[in-house]
């Protein structure tokens, strides 16, 4: 029985360190780009003289 037990832990401890291969690293995020908002003009209060 505990031939059995520590089969079972030695395949699990194998199945747990990697066995797809070597770790690679996450390709970074692209930069999110700039709102393609834009707001412009001008605005005035009070008496105009034009």
């Amino acid at each position: 029985m505990i031939r059995v037990v520590l089969s079972l832990g030695l395949v699990a401890l194998l199945a747990a360190c990697g066995a797809e291969g070597a770790p690679v690293a996450p390709e970074p995020e692209p930069e999110t780009p700039p709102p393609g908002l834009s707001i412009s003009g001008t605005a005035s209060v009070g008496i105009s003289s034009r």
